[in-house]
């Protein structure tokens, strides 16, 4: 019998090697005959799961933004009892890319955006990305509205301004600490002071830090 070829394992392998070559060379320097050297297949395997290099880089593209949303929707998932609060700041803190061993895919996401200025094809997925992760903080922070005590008399906040603002806000830190403006501490110290000044405005209890 033929043996059955993973396609969807194949383009995911794909995708890395895409990922790390962006990293090194910018989306710009990447070939499909590297891709496939860096993945260990044949030129012929990559053509055969993308028709164009143009293909190839929207899927690589895809596949960050979903690893991106998927992490944050496991580390939510892994503490269910934990505050509205602490659970945005896990979100937040996710987005921002800070920590040490996600420093390379948040210069590889960076890498897409500079390129996606210039590309339509490839501001696409990034839009539908960025929605994605404001879609959830926007429905932790309508939780929090919800269930918070708000104080009498105070203005309700709006929990989809709010959301675009912190994603905004959490986006723009990437970069700061990747040029070195910030420390990744530092980012989170401004990132927690925004959450603060936040759950102040709902009327809720302080969020942790995240960790």
């Amino acid at each position: 019998m033929p043996r059955q070829v993973d396609y969807e394992g194949r383009r995911r392998r794909i995708a890395e090697a895409v990922c790390l070559l962006a990293d090194e060379h910018g989306p710009e320097g990447v070939s499909m005959r590297d891709v496939a050297a860096r993945a260990q297949v044949s030129l012929g395997a990559v053509q055969r799961c993308f028709r164009s290099k143009a293909e190839m880089l929207l899927f690589a593209v895809d596949h960050v933004g979903d690893r991106i949303t998927e992490r944050v929707r496991a580390r939510l998932a892994a503490s269910p009892d934990r505050s509205a609060a602490t659970a945005l700041g896990h979100a937040a803190s996710e987005i921002a890319l800070l920590r040490e061993e996600h420093r390379a895919e948040a210069r590889i996401w960076l890498a897409f955006v500079a390129q996606a200025a210039v590309s339509e094809p490839l501001a696409g997925p990034l839009r539908t990305s960025y929605a994605a992760l404001q879609n959830l903080l926007f429905r932790l922070i309508t939780e929090a509205t919800e269930s918070g005590p708000a104080d009498e008399g105070a203005t309700p906040p709006n929990p989809q301004r709010e959301a675009r603002t912190l994603l905004a806000l959490a986006d723009g830190l990437t970069t700061h600490v990747l040029i070195g403006h910030l420390t990744a501490e530092e980012a989170e110290e401004v990132l927690h002071a925004h959450l603060v000044g936040l759950w102040e405005r709902l009327g809720t209890i302080r969020p942790r830090k995240a960790v």
